[in-house]
């Protein structure tokens, strides 16, 4: 398993705008072959800005790198430059292996 996330610090009262970009945004990464999850997360909030995740899981990180190759990448990427005025600096990737998982 492979986790790949982005980090993106939003600016304070740019959060509802923010956050309707992704729940409004058509979604390509369903069919890709080992893509696992998606999940959108909100964290803490700061005096400049909301801190905001998205989180994929994939079956490998070979999987992750074929997407961010893919047509459907591009696709989903393609209006994501005009939605910098929400953000301060530019989203902050983090990829991990996954060593252990824990489940019921």
């Amino acid at each position: 398993m492979y986790i790949a996330m982005n980090r993106f610090r939003v600016k304070t009262g740019s959060e509802p705008d923010f956050e309707a970009v992704w729940l409004n945004r058509e979604v390509h990464i369903t069919k890709e072959e080992g893509f696992v999850e998606f999940r959108l997360l909100r964290g803490p909030q700061h005096e400049d800005h909301t801190l905001y995740v998205s989180h994929t899981v994939w079956a490998s990180e070979q999987h992750f790198v074929a997407w961010t190759k893919s047509q459907a990448f591009r696709d989903a990427h393609k209006d994501a430059g005009q939605n910098k005025p929400l953000y301060l600096g530019p989203p902050h990737f983090e990829g991990f292996a996954v060593i252990q998982t824990v489940t019921p």
